[in-house]
């Protein structure tokens, strides 16, 4: 299964091993579980470390292998054939449970050592998804710090019957004690913040005792990280509070404009910006959400939804943007039962149905290229009389035989039977007949809505809600700016939007080299 190149390179990422790996696989006699069990011989070859055997346990789902140590202490499974882009979370986990010390902050991992109780995770992934490895990673290493905490990642592709059955219509989703947890990407803060209560009061009391900042950059996108390493560099105290760092771009799957790189994918980008702007000391304050911003007479306040508040003599502002709803009856309702904004990662649990995919621009028409290769049928539903998309786009789109376009169409109602969406009611624009179609999946690509609702009554906003900024980036309060794809700018571009923080912390420098001299008081 594995070509002679790659267990080349595994092998020397294994001599690495320090513990035994004990490897058990749950099988039957289908074509999945010969499948698996090959890729478990060719991986038991690569390394003396891995002891490879099989289970008569009739509980566990199959195929699936568990790993761990002779002590029992560890409990990882993944359910299914980790290839695609888990096949890395299985690598990672045969390096940590063999004795590769995880790339984790020191305090994070304390934090996990120390949290109490009973936890069983299963997350249901799909092989094509790029968020999923990061919560099976994450989960993975809680499972190897904490042996109270057992983590399994199950392929929704193989097991379908059960992903019908417990009604899973997206990826990542996270069940606890059987119960439903989260959904969407996850790091092992983020998976903390729930489960150890005592977290998000422990961390708001830290960063209270943050000394205030020359520049405060409020969001850890491109535009975020951009300015950040330019104000770092002019040697002034930096620091970053975001969300998510990375922010839209995670979820951004190839990147083929990013100039001078011909092509990426989105959570590699990010994870470099990342890196990048660690390697200035930046003070990176990750999992806050901003909730208001308050001008003093020297400082500017930033106050978040933890409790916390930071202080900062200049802020940025790039908390960017996120997909727009439909806003009609139903989307809410049917929500990852059937309503979707991600094809890349939901895509798959659609095989051989019938979905709809809203909007004809080029996240539309690309949306729907990538699920006709999935799924049974495509509906492609443009508010407009024409679609936008690029003409290349549109042209591979119509040579599709299993794609159909409707324009001039208005969606009204996401329709379904209270468990999951059935429909998509919609209104034909020119001659106002209401029609309904059958459907089990609905796929969101309207364009972006940008994240200023903290900010009304504080700064300008346009009648978008984007912050209105001048050519320098400043906002309508005197040393306050903004950047990217939250402001009015035109053209949401990860590329702009870098050029875009970048500038912005330098006017935020050139602000601050401006402001009086505090005078020194008499003795």
């Amino acid at each position: 299964m594995l070509d002679a190149n790659l267990k080349t390179q595994l092998q020397g990422h294994f001599e690495k091993l320090t513990e035994t790996v004990e490897i058990v696989a749950s099988v039957d006699g289908g074509d999945k579980s010969r499948e698996m069990l090959e890729l478990l011989h060719d991986l038991q070859d690569l390394s003396p470390k891995f002891r490879l055997s099989e289970s008569t346990d009739d509980a566990h789902r199959k195929p699936s292998f568990s790993l761990g140590r002779p002590n029992g202490a560890i409990d990882i499974r993944f359910s299914g054939i980790p290839m695609g882009h888990e096949f890395t979370s299985l690598v990672l986990a045969l390096l940590q449970v063999g004795g590769v010390a995880p790339k984790l902050d020191p305090e994070l991992i304390e934090q996990v050592k120390n949290v109490e109780g009973e936890f069983r995770f299963e997350t249901f992934i799909s092989l094509s998804c790029h968020n999923c490895p990061e919560v099976v990673q994450a989960l993975n290493v809680m499972a190897l710090l904490n042996p109270n905490i057992h983590v399994e990642m199950i392929d929704g592709g193989v097991f379908q019957e059960e992903v019908e059955k417990r009604g899973i219509m997206t990826v990542p989703c996270t069940l606890l004690n059987g119960q439903a947890f989260a959904s969407g990407r996850m790091g092992v803060e983020d998976i903390l913040a729930k489960i150890d209560t005592g977290a998000s009061a422990r961390e708001a009391a830290k960063l209270n005792e943050r000394e205030p900042y020359d520049v405060l950059i409020v969001g850890g996108g491109p535009a975020g990280a951009s300015a950040a390493i330019y104000a770092a560099r002019k040697g002034i105290r930096t620091g970053v509070v975001a969300e998510r760092f990375g922010g839209q771009v995670q979820d951004t799957m190839g990147i083929e404009n990013f100039i001078s790189v011909k092509e990426t994918q989105g959570p590699k980008l990010a994870a470099e910006l990342e890196a990048h702007v660690d390697s200035y000391g930046v003070d990176v304050m990750n999992l806050q959400r901003a909730k208001s911003l308050v001008r003093g007479d020297d400082m500017i306040e930033i106050k978040l939804e933890s409790g916390a508040a930071l202080r900062a003599k200049s802020v940025v502002i790039s908390t960017g943007a996120r997909w727009r709803e439909m806003n009609v009856p139903g989307e809410k309702e049917y929500r990852n039962k059937g309503v979707a904004y991600c094809p890349h990662c939901d895509g798959p649990l659609f095989k051989g149905k019938r979905v709809a995919v809203i909007g004809g621009g080029n996240s539309g028409v690309e949306a729907a290229i990538d699920l006709a290769g999935l799924v049974e049928h495509v509906t492609l539903i443009e508010f407009d009389s024409q679609l936008r998309a690029d003409a290349v786009l549109q042209r591979k789109l119509h040579s599709l035989p299993n794609v159909g376009v409707i324009v001039s169409a208005q969606s009204t109602e996401v329709t379904g039977d209270g468990s999951k969406v059935n429909g998509l009611t919609y209104k034909d624009r020119i001659s106002n007949e209401v029609k309904h179609i059958e459907l089990e999946g609905i796929f969101v690509q309207i364009g972006l809505v940008p994240n200023t609702e903290w900010l009304k009554g504080t700064l300008e906003l346009s009648n978008r809600g984007e912050i209105v900024i001048d050519a320098k980036g400043q906002t309508s309060i005197p040393g306050v700016f903004a950047a990217g794809d939250v402001t009015t700018v035109p053209y949401k571009q990860i590329l702009i939007a870098m050029g875009e923080g970048s500038k912005a912390a330098l006017s935020a420098f050139d602000y601050l080299i401006r402001l009086p001299v505090p005078v020194a008081k008499a003795a």
